[in-house]
């Protein structure tokens, strides 16, 4: 089967630090809940904290819902790289935000089983609307992934 002319998974293994403003922040606030949620502490409160700091407060309880209905494996506040399962809920909240919500979906069917990701997709949507109504967009990462590369020179 050729796979050519499929689109790279965006930000899967990019190093956190080189995410746009919206992706980090929501990459950190994943993480954040992850971190309260393993220590035993509620996630809510910490999430809450996180978003505040991109004037998204309200983002929390939407976040709070999907990451419950989507438990997937995410990396320490700390980690350097987005780890596959970070890319693909990043991916799954942006085109949720963007309305492709086959697309999310799929995205989401990568990590969960059919029943959870279901489950998430209510909360996705809130989530991308409520991160539009603070002013964070996430971007397009399919339309971005699809461009043409420039030729190699040499």
């Amino acid at each position: 089967m050729a796979t050519h002319g499929l689109p790279d998974w965006p930000w899967s293994g990019a190093p956190a630090d080189d995410l746009p403003a919206a992706e980090r922040l929501l990459l950190d606030t994943i993480r954040t809940w992850h971190a309260a949620a393993r220590a035993g502490a509620a996630p809510l409160p910490a999430t809450r904290l996180t978003l505040a700091a991109g004037d998204a407060g309200s983002a929390a309880i939407p976040l709070d819902a999907m990451l419950r209905a989507a438990p997937a494996a995410v990396g320490c506040p700390l980690c350097p790289r987005v780890a596959p399962s970070e890319a693909g809920l990043l991916l799954a909240c942006a085109l949720a935000q963007r309305g492709a919500r086959s697309e999310a979906l799929a995205a989401l069917l990568r990590l969960l089983p059919l029943g959870a990701a279901y489950a998430a997709m209510p909360a996705a949507i809130h989530l991308g609307c409520a991160l539009s109504r603070a002013g964070l967009l996430l971007r397009h990462p399919l339309r971005e992934a699809m461009r043409p590369r420039p030729a190699a020179r040499g």
